[in-house]
């Protein structure tokens, strides 16, 4: 057993403006599954910064992406039939969005159009793309959650290779959410959120995996939902439902607890800042994004190599 880490605050960022909010015109069908109430405005999800410090969220409930620049003002800058909910930028410029509904995409900014990139795999239909994660040389890591969770592992996670190949590394992983690479990227984690667990695998030079296992087991709350590393290799996850993100460490020891300011869906978070200290965490139930600083600077992402 590990003692309590110690813990810090948060403070608010940003928050969508209400002419963003769509209170009362949540789909029945998203409704019906569990994802919000008719009270529900927004859910903000996908954080991702760009060379010029300006941060990409998303709001998987409504189709909507946006740009907020460093000073905390949030612009609408696409509005589609999708439900995005991860967001990561290419080194070249390209932004990619996981889409529940749609499978993956490509985010044209300057035009305001979202255009599909990968619909299905082996002519069969993705059950529900949640969050994805840009390797060094450019292969792209991504989970297909659907609605799986203990009833149902059949959860999937995928490879892109730099050349476009898509391969299937996981079929058995109940709600996979978030995920991630070590700085080695000979790790890769992933956030099972219904089993409230981070699974870990280990990556082989080929890009196919072996050995995983349940490297952190947690409780309450709604489960594990994002996921970042910091360069020293420690792993940051957003716990939905527990208003907290938890820094562990290489060997899983936890270190510190970030808690909320605004509410307890705590859903992704990206580090960010001139020196990549500052980590911007998305809280879905208030619309907030929340700020802390940290003492080690965050992976850079491939965008920024």
């Amino acid at each position: 057993m590990f003692n309590a880490p110690p813990a810090q605050g948060t403070e608010v960022f940003a928050r969508i403006p209400d002419q963003y909010r769509k209170a009362g015109q949540l789909s029945n069908e998203r409704i019906q599954a569990g994802k919000g109430n008719p009270k529900t405005d927004s859910y903000i999800e996908g954080p991702a910064f760009d060379r010029d410090g300006n941060l990409y969220i998303v709001d998987i409930a409504f189709g909507l992406v946006y740009r907020i620049n460093p000073q905390g003002l949030v612009q609408l800058i696409a509005e589609y039939d999708g439900e995005p909910n991860g967001l990561k930028i290419h080194r070249d410029g390209r932004i990619f969005i996981a889409d529940h509904k749609n499978g993956l995409m490509l985010l044209d900014q300057a035009q305001g159009i979202v255009k599909p990139l990968i619909e299905r795999y082996k002519t069969e239909s993705f059950k529900g793309l949640n969050d994805l994660v840009f390797s060094k040389e450019g292969s792209l890591y991504f989970t297909d959650q659907g609605q799986t969770g203990l009833q149902d592992s059949s959860g999937r996670v995928f490879r892109m290779d730099s050349s476009g190949n898509v391969s299937c590394l996981l079929n058995n992983v109940p709600s996979p959410n978030g995920i991630a690479l070590n700085p080695q990227e000979n790790v890769l984690y992933i956030a099972a959120t219904r089993g409230n667990n981070i699974w870990r695998a280990m990556l082989l030079p080929d890009g196919s995996i072996t050995r995983v296992g349940n490297f952190i087991q947690m409780s309450g709350g709604s489960g594990p939902d994002g996921l970042a590393i910091d360069q020293a290799g420690n792993l940051y996850v957003a716990h939905a439902g527990f208003g907290a993100v938890w820094k562990f460490s290489p060997q899983g020891e936890p270190l510190l607890r970030i808690n909320t300011c605004a509410g307890l869906m705590t859903t992704n978070l990206a580090f960010g800042g001139k020196d990549c200290q500052d980590l911007y965490i998305t809280e879905s139930e208030s619309g907030s994004i929340l700020r802390t600083r940290v003492d080690t600077p965050g992976l850079p992402l491939y965008s920024h190599q």
